[in-house]
C-alpha cells in the first residue's frame, strides 16, 4: 500500500457526520461508509482503486479534516485529485452564511439550523454517478434504491481489499456499459431501467455526451439538457441538478418523502403537490436545496439513524 495523508480545513462551520449522512442516506450504503467517526469510500484513480478515509478533529467552528489515502500505486497528482473529490463530495468550500442568516428568522427553519448546524450540501463525485443514482431510485423507496445501487457496486465496481475486508467503488461507465439488460434484471432492475443505465453508460464511456458541460449552464439550460437523456424525467433532472451540480436553489419537489418532510415541518394537513412545494419555497429562495438536505437529516433522525 502507498499511504498518503493530509489535512483540509473546511469553510466554517462543518460537521462531518451530518454531511456524510446526507450523502449516504441509508445505513446499508456500502459505497459511502460511516462507522460513527470515520468516512470511507473507494474511488478510482489513475493507478486503480484507492480508499479514502476522512475523520474530523478540532471544533465545530474550527474544523480540521484528516484525509488518508490507501492505494497500490500512488500517482504524482494523487493528492490534488483526492482533494478535489473530497471538496466536491463534502461541500467543503460552500459558505452557508446567507442561509444561516435566513434560517435564524423563521421559526420553522430555526430549529433545522440549530439541530443540524454544520451540515454542508454533499455532491456525488461525478454527474454520471448522480444520474445512475437518480435512475436507480426512480419510483422506489430509498431503501430499495440503495440496495440496487449496492448490487451494482458489488458486481461492476472495482474491489479494494483492506484490513477490514473488501470494499467496492461505484461502477465506472466503462464497466457498466459492458453489462446487458438481462444481467441487470438479475440484480433487481426492471428491463426499462437496465436499458436506461446501459445506454447512459455507453454515452459517457464513448464521450457521446458532455456531462461536464452542464457545470457552466444555468438551471433551466441544465434541466432542458438532462431531459434529453433517456430515463430522465423531472424528478431525476432536479435530483441531479442538486446532488450532482450542487445547485442549492433546487428542491426536487416530485420527491414524495421530501414533500412529506416539508408538510410535517410546516404542520400542513393537506398533502402537498409539486406546485404547492414550489410556491412555499419561494419565500426561502434560493435555498430550497439546503432545506431539502436539512429535512432529510430530520427524517433520518426520526428513523433513529443519527
Amino acid at each position: 500500500m502507498s499511504p498518503l495523508s493530509f489535512l483540509l480545513r473546511p469553510v466554517l462551520s462543518f460537521r462531518l457526520d451530518f454531511t456524510v449522512w446526507a450523502l449516504r442516506r441509508r445505513p446499508n450504503n456500502i459505497v459511502d461508509r460511516w462507522d460513527g467517526s470515520t468516512y470511507r469510500r473507494v474511488v478510482l484513480l489513475d493507478g486503480g482503486p484507492a480508499e479514502i478515509e476522512i475523520a474530523q478533529t478540532g471544533t465545530l467552528d474550527n474544523p480540521i479534516l484528516r484525509v488518508s489515502l490507501s492505494c497500490t500505486e500512488l500517482g504524482s497528482n494523487a493528492k490534488a485529485t483526492v482533494k478535489a473529490i473530497v471538496d466536491r463530495m463534502l461541500g467543503l468550500r460552500t459558505d452557508l452564511t446567507d442561509f444561516y442568516n435566513l434560517a435564524a428568522g423563521p421559526q420553522k427553519l430555526r430549529f433545522l439550523r440549530q439541530d443540524f448546524y454544520g451540515l454542508k450540501p454533499p455532491r456525488f463525485p461525478s454527474l454520471f454517478e448522480a444520474l445512475v443514482n437518480g435512475i436507480a431510485c426512480q419510483q422506489l423507496s430509498l431503501t430499495v434504491g440503495i440496495i440496487l445501487l449496492n448490487r451494482l457496486a458489488e458486481n461492476y465496481g472495482s474491489a479494494f481489499r483492506t484490513m477490514s475486508g473488501i470494499s467496492y467503488s461505484f461502477p465506472s461507465p466503462e464497466r457498466l456499459a459492458a453489462s446487458n439488460v438481462d444481467a441487470l434484471r438479475k440484480l433487481g432492475f426492471s428491463r426499462q431501467k437496465g436499458h436506461y443505465l446501459i445506454e447512459l453508460s455507453n454515452l459517457v464511456a464513448r464521450r457521446k455526451i458532455d456531462l461536464n458541460g452542464l457545470e457552466t449552464m444555468d438551471r433551466d439550460q441544465v434541466l432542458k439538457r438532462l431531459y434529453k437523456v433517456q430515463g430522465v424525467g423531472r424528478w431525476t433532472a432536479e435530483y441531479v441538478t442538486l446532488r450532482g451540480l450542487g445547485r442549492l436553489s433546487v428542491f426536487p419537489a416530485d420527491d414524495v418523502g421530501a414533500r412529506k418532510n416539508l408538510q410535517r415541518l410546516l404542520n400542513i394537513s393537506k398533502p402537498l403537490d409539486y406546485n404547492a412545494v414550489s410556491r412555499i419555497l419561494k419565500r426561502w429562495d434560493p435555498f430550497g436545496g439546503l432545506i431539502y438536505f436539512h429535512l432529510l437529516l430530520e427524517s433520518l433522525t426520526k428513523q433513529g439513524y443519527l
